[in-house]
């Protein structure tokens, strides 16, 4: 008797909603059915990306392999960069897997499907402004990220260092963008510069970082309410940090960032005013909107009936809205939640559910340093939003956090995991130094 078809599902891309499907479908299927390709050979929660840069969480300690994953959870995994799509032969190709000397690991290989998940993520948006893509660094990914981190030892080691001068030398570290990321790694890194200091740097004074948040529209963190803007601002320029509003970047040079009739002094440039979706989603030949990401429909599928996307590459509608589902961590873990069910009965031949997705927005919140935070929730009861502010924002900040693990890791493996990074850190360096 002839055996049925294996329905194969690839997923291109592990971020927070890519790894979390493939989990939960690995769990259902196996690996003959589920399979996730990424570029990287660990998982960092992109939220996160912040305090890889600011050097407050150690990608090599707290990055999840990806390899691990998938044999806890029944899905296969592939390293390596996805290169193109052929969708007619219904197949993708991964780069060549090379070490850090250039010599041919694995080669270059096709991956088949029957369906395929788009979940690649963004990148950071320069907007054609001249340099930015040159001198500014973008955190986009963990290698961005640790090369921020790299760069910013080695301008506070040469700072501390200088001898031409009275007194050291200052570092300046202008962020373009005050959405959360600008406002989160803002206050991060005036922790992580404290530390810094005090661990061999004496000369380099938390003075001696100087940090400048610029936004271009009217306030930093546009898409929530003012208040929620109002006590972040306050809170960062009680820590030092100049935050400036309704000023526009027209280019960034090797040294400053030159901003309407403002020259900011710049030794490291943080670009985080905007985000678009990688080169791959417009080499596909899918309808695309003005940030090239992928337009779906009210099932997450695109125009190829055997591809779906999901997470910040898609453009999805937001139903009752005139407007598509923001690019958060939240709208990509419903969003896979949604299509585990979905996907699982395409692969068993069946019809799948006809009910559309629904984005529920519970609010956001932003991380003003690791004993502050703000943000905003949507009162169920009322349906306004409700503002928290300090420890407790910090709390759902972290519990949030904890809630993606524990999706990926089940709730016993997040509480094992949080509970050994509390104990590990009293040995540890707050702040990575390496």
């Amino acid at each position: 008797m002839k055996s049925a078809a294996v329905h194969r599902i690839v997923i291109a891309g592990g971020g927070a909603g890519g790894l979390e499907l493939a989990v939960r479908l690995g769990k259902r299927h196996g690996p003959e059915h589920v399979t996730l390709v990424d570029a990287a050979p660990f998982h960092i929660w992109k939220p996160s990306l912040h305090e890889v840069a600011a050097g407050t969480v150690d990608i090599h300690r707290d990055g999840l392999s990806y390899a691990m994953l998938a044999h806890d959870n029944g899905f296969r995994f592939v390293l390596g960069e996805i290169v193109s799509v052929d969708r007619q032969a219904k197949e993708l190709r991964v780069a060549a897997l090379r070490d850090a000397e250039g010599e041919v690991i694995l080669p270059e290989r096709a991956i088949p499907y029957e369906t395929l998940v788009l979940a690649v993520g963004s990148l950071g948006n320069f907007f054609n402004t001249p340099g930015a893509d040159q001198h500014a660094i973008s955190l986009d990914t963990t290698e961005a990220a640790e090369r921020f981190r790299l760069e910013l030892l080695k301008a506070m080691a040469r700072a501390s260092a200088r001898t031409d001068t009275i007194t050291p030398g200052v570092v300046n570290v202008v962020i373009v963008g005050g959405g959360a990321t600008g406002v989160e790694l803002a206050a991060e890194l005036h922790e992580a510069g404290r530390t810094i200091s005090a661990y061999g740097l004496p000369g380099m004074t938390p003075d001696k970082l100087r940090i400048t948040l610029i936004e271009g529209g009217p306030r930093i963190l546009g898409p929530l309410p003012e208040r929620v803007a109002r006590a972040a601002e306050a809170l960062l320029v009680e820590r030092g940090v100049q935050v400036v509003a309704d000023c526009r970047v027209s280019e960034v040079r090797p040294d400053a960032v030159v901003a309407q009739d403002h020259v900011f002094e710049a030794d490291l440039c943080v670009w985080a005013a905007g985000i678009k979706a990688p080169s791959l989603i417009s080499s596909l030949g899918l309808e695309m909107n003005p940030m090239q990401q992928v337009k779906v429909d009210e099932t997450l599928r695109t125009s190829d009936e055997n591809i779906y996307a999901m997470g910040d590459c898609a453009a999805a509608p937001w139903l009752g809205t005139d407007k598509t589902v923001p690019a958060r961590a939240q709208a990509a873990h419903q969003q896979a939640s949604y299509l585990v069910p979905l996907l699982s009965a395409r692969m068993r031949g069946e019809v799948p559910p006809a009910q559309p997705f629904r984005f529920r927005d519970f609010g956001s919140l932003v991380s003003i340093g690791h004993g502050e935070g703000v943000g905003s929730l949507m009162g169920s009861l009322t349906g306004r939003k409700l503002l928290v502010e300090g420890w407790m924002a910090r709390l759902m900040y972290a519990v949030t956090h904890w809630s993606h693990y524990a999706a990926v890791l089940g709730l016993w493996g997040a509480t094992v995991r949080s509970l050994s990074r509390a104990l590990s850190r009293r040995s540890q360096p707050r702040v990575k130094l390496h």
